[in-house]
């Protein structure tokens, strides 16, 4: 999947599943915007 020039939202991205697939699509190129209740 082309992520290059993508935006993407993850929600609840602050630990578990959501962390580890903002950081994965960030590496891939994607522009990753964050949520979560916890920093």
């Amino acid at each position: 999947m082309e992520l290059k020039d993508k935006t993407v939202l993850i929600t609840g991205s602050t630990d578990g599943v959501g962390r580890v697939v903002a950081q994965r699509l960030g590496a891939d190129g994607a522009r990753v915007l964050v949520h979560g209740r916890d920093a």
